[in-house]
């Protein structure tokens, strides 16, 4: 995945924090000296650490370190952050379960039988299935808007080994506690060689673990970023930009700004529907926003669209080319109008037809549009004139929201306008 902040001046500082351990033989130089650089060296020992600069209420810079996993049983180190699973409750939890596992391992030793060896043996793992679901409810994250999930809502579903315990959700999690503001983080490998890690190579965020840690901390999934853009996968049910009253302010935009607050007040290159889910392009500062603009007015940001759509459609793919205009009797509804109406095209392509759980038949589109109207696709998809299938969940030109509208901006491509170079970036349809 893409660092969700820019490395420097954090780089700087993990080069000499690197420089330090080398220098001393410890990873806790600045405490007790009792984790010895050297140890790292042994086969599988290899980690991350990772250093952030943050700034502080009073406006003066802060550095903070984190380490990944533990070192045995150490989780705590003086000077670095501190593992975000409270001590006192880790220890409740330990003297909760730990002798229970372990009276079960002595029994499996014991057992006379194969059938009494077994059974126990199936005892301890239902205990120790109940012990990792307890640790998933108990260690809980902090969120840039000041709320906390814990590991199992986060991932809702299994919990992947080790999550939680990279440096990235540590120091997010110690920053947001500590009404702290992250301006810059990087993270490097120290050790043997481990996972295809390298010793002192730096590297971004793990996938598995950290995706979606980070997304429920940051509130944002980024799929992309630079010093000029970042690129989030919308969620369905979020606005892109704020709406009008206090109960409208929560958006892609405001999301972006709260993690970025050097970013223009409106920094959002385009706009999906609410209902609508998947790419949306942000600039990080005036000349970005202009450069991308001037890209969506020349038509040379390339997008591509996936909906599942009410019914069966016949055709194998085609073009829709239609004009609509707002109805101004009933905003945000569009009406079909040759005369005032803005022209809009889009090429489709069926890709197949699927059955829901409730027995209903849909099919599987991919849509490009090559105009920007309002409510496009929706339109081209539900009109007569354009396919006559609805796209499903929409509550506007549908049979009404089901669990979300199935519309999906998976994709768009288009030519870096600072760097040159080609950007494609995908997000797979999560329907």
């Amino acid at each position: 995945m893409h660092a969700p902040l820019p490395e420097y001046p954090a780089k700087t500082h993990a080069r000499y924090l690197a420089s330090l351990i080398e220098r001393t033989g410890f990873i806790d130089f600045d405490g007790e000296k009792t984790i010895s650089y050297s140890s790292l060296f042994e086969s599988g020992q290899g980690r991350m650490l990772a250093v952030m600069t943050a700034i502080d209420e009073s406006g003066s810079e802060v550095l903070l370190k984190a380490f990944s996993g533990t070192f045995g049983s150490v989780r705590n180190l003086a000077g670095w952050v501190a593992h975000p699973l409270v001590e006192e409750e880790y220890q409740h939890y330990l003297k909760h379960y730990d002798p229970q596992i372990k009276a079960l391992d002595k029994k499996i030793e014991a057992a006379n039988t194969l059938g009494e060896k077994n059974a126990l043996i199936k005892e301890r793992k239902t205990l120790s299935q109940k012990a990792l679901a307890h640790y998933n409810e108990i260690f809980c994250l902090a969120t840039i808007d000041r709320n906390t999930f814990s590991l199992y809502e986060i991932f809702n579903g299994p919990v992947p080994t080790g999550s939680g315990e990279c440096c990235a959700p540590k120091l997010f999690h110690h920053a947001f506690t500590h009404n702290l503001r992250p301006t810059s983080m990087a993270e490097f490998f120290i050790g043997s060689s481990l996972q295809g890690r390298t010793h002192g190579h730096f590297y971004p965020p793990c996938t598995e673990r950290c995706r979606p840690i980070l997304k429920a901390q940051l509130g944002l999934e980024i799929l992309y970023r630079d010093e000029h853009l970042i690129i989030v996968n919308k969620e369905s049910g979020l606005l892109s930009v704020p709406g009008n009253g206090p109960d409208m302010q929560d958006s892609v935009e405001s999301r972006v700004r709260r993690l970025y607050p050097d970013a223009p007040r409106q920094c959002a290159v385009h706009r999906l529907d609410m209902d609508t889910s998947g790419i949306v392009i942000v600039a990080l500062h005036r000349r970005a926003l202009s450069a991308m603009h001037a890209l969506f007015r020349e038509r040379a940001v390339q997008r591509a669209y996936e909906a599942l759509l009410e019914g069966v459609v016949l055709q194998e793919e085609g073009v829709v080319h239609l004009p609509f205009r707002a109805d101004l009797a009933n905003r945000p509804y569009q009406i079909y109008d040759e005369e005032n109406g803005k022209w809009g095209t889009t090429d489709y392509l069926r890709m197949g037809v699927e059955v829901r759980p409730d027995g209903s038949k849909v099919t599987r589109v991919h849509f490009v549009p090559h105009t920007g109207r309002t409510h496009q696709l929706r339109l081209h998809a539900s009109h007569p004139k354009g396919l006559g299938h609805p796209i499903l969940g929409d509550r506007l030109y549908g049979t009404g929201l089901v669990d979300r509208l199935f519309l999906h901006a998976k994709l768009v491509s288009f030519t870096h306008p600072f760097s040159g170079e080609l950007l494609e970036i995908t997000s797979k349809p999560p329907f």
